[in-house]
C-alpha cells in the first residue's frame, strides 16, 4: 500500500491519494496530521500517537505507507511542504469577492501537487498506448462526465478519433466490442462510480488495454486499470472530495497530457491540431 508515484511529491499530495485505502487507525493519524500540519512537526511519534489514541508503531506504519522511511522523514517532509506553501493561503477578509480570492489562493497553492503520482514511466506509457491503439473509448460517468466529453473533443482534435456514449449500458455494450489493440480510458474521481466499473470489466475481458485517470491511489478503479494515471485531489481529505468535489485537477492534468501527445506525435500530431484550428477559424463570425 507504499506510496508508488513521485518520490518528492509532498505529503498531503500522498495523504489525499492514499487516505482511503489506508487502516482505520493509520487514516486517523493522517486526518490528525492535515488537520495540524505544523503542529505534527514538532510532535514525536508518542506524541501523535497520544493524540490520536492509537499505538506508537500505528503512526509509523501510517508513515510508511505514504511512502516514508519512517515517522521522523515524514516530519521533515511536512516542515518542507510548510515552508514552500509560504504566505499562499490567503485569509478571506469576510466579503464574498475576498472568499472566492482565497479560494482561489489555497486552490493554486497545491496545483504542483496535482502530478506528483504521476511518474516518468506512467506518462510514457500512456502516450505509447494512446498512440497506438486502433479504437478509443472514453468512459466518464457522474461528475466526471463532463470530463470525458472534453477529453474525447480534444483528443479528436489532436488527430487521435475517440469515442464516448452517454448511456452506461450502452458504455459497457461497446466496452465489450474493443477487443485487444484497442485502450478504454476511464475518468473516475472518486474510483468508485458503479457504471464505469462495469465498462471496465468489459473492457478487460475484451482484451483491450484499460487506462484509469483518478483522485486516489487504491481506489477500485486504479486497483482494476492496467494503468492508473493518479491525480491527488485538492481537498485534504476523501469526505471533503465528496463534500466539495473539484474535477479541476483532473482537467488541467488531462489539457496537459494532451498536449504531450501532440508532441509525441510529431508532425502527425502538428498536421492534426493545424486542421482542427481550421475548422475553428473558418467558424468565426467577422
Amino acid at each position: 500500500m507504499n506510496w508508488q508515484g513521485a518520490p518528492d511529491a509532498p505529503p498531503h499530495a500522498r495523504i489525499a491519494a492514499l487516505s482511503p485505502s489506508l487502516q482505520p487507525g493509520e487514516r486517523r493519524v493522517v486526518d490528525s496530521i492535515l488537520k495540524d500540519r505544523a503542529g505534527t512537526v514538532e510532535r514525536t511519534a508518542q506524541e501523535l500517537a497520544d493524540a490520536v489514541g492509537v499505538g506508537r508503531t500505528t503512526v509509523i506504519r501510517a508513515a510508511q505507507s505514504l511512502g516514508y522511511e519512517g515517522y521522523p522523514q515524514l516530519r521533515v517532509a511536512l516542515a518542507r511542504e510548510l515552508a514552500l506553501e509560504g504566505n499562499a493561503n490567503e485569509e478571506s477578509d469576510g466579503t464574498l469577492a475576498g472568499s472566492l480570492r482565497a479560494g482561489v489562493a489555497r486552490f493554486g497553492a497545491r496545483l504542483p501537487n496535482t502530478v506528483s503520482a504521476l511518474t516518468e514511466d506512467d506518462i510514457a506509457e500512456f502516450l505509447r498506448l494512446l498512440d497506438g491503439a486502433d479504437r478509443v473509448l472514453v468512459l466518464a460517468n457522474g461528475l466526471s462526465l463532463s470530463l470525458g466529453l472534453d477529453l474525447v473533443l480534444r483528443l479528436n482534435a489532436a488527430g487521435r478519433p475517440a469515442e464516448m456514449l452517454m448511456d452506461a449500458m450502452s458504455q459497457q455494450i461497446a466496452a465489450a466490442q474493443l477487443g485487444a489493440g484497442s485502450v478504454c480510458i476511464v475518468i473516475s474521481g472518486s474510483g468508485a462510480n458503479r457504471a464505469s466499473l462495469d465498462g471496465m470489466r468489459a473492457a478487460k475481458a475484451s482484451g483491450a488495454s484499460v487506462v484509469a485517470v483518478t483522485s486516489f491511489a487504491r481506489s477500485a478503479v486504479a486497483d482494476l486499470a492496467d494503468l492508473a494515471l493518479v491525480v491527488p485531489p485538492i481537498n485534504e481529505s476523501f469526505q471533503d472530495e465528496l463534500i466539495h468535489t473539484s474535477r479541476a485537477a483532473i482537467m488541467l492534468v488531462i489539457e496537459q497530457l494532451i498536449e504531450l501527445f501532440i508532441q509525441h506525435r510529431g508532425e502527425r500530431g502538428r498536421e492534426a491540431q493545424a486542421a482542427a484550428l481550421s475548422v475553428l477559424g473558418s467558424g468565426l463570425l467577422e
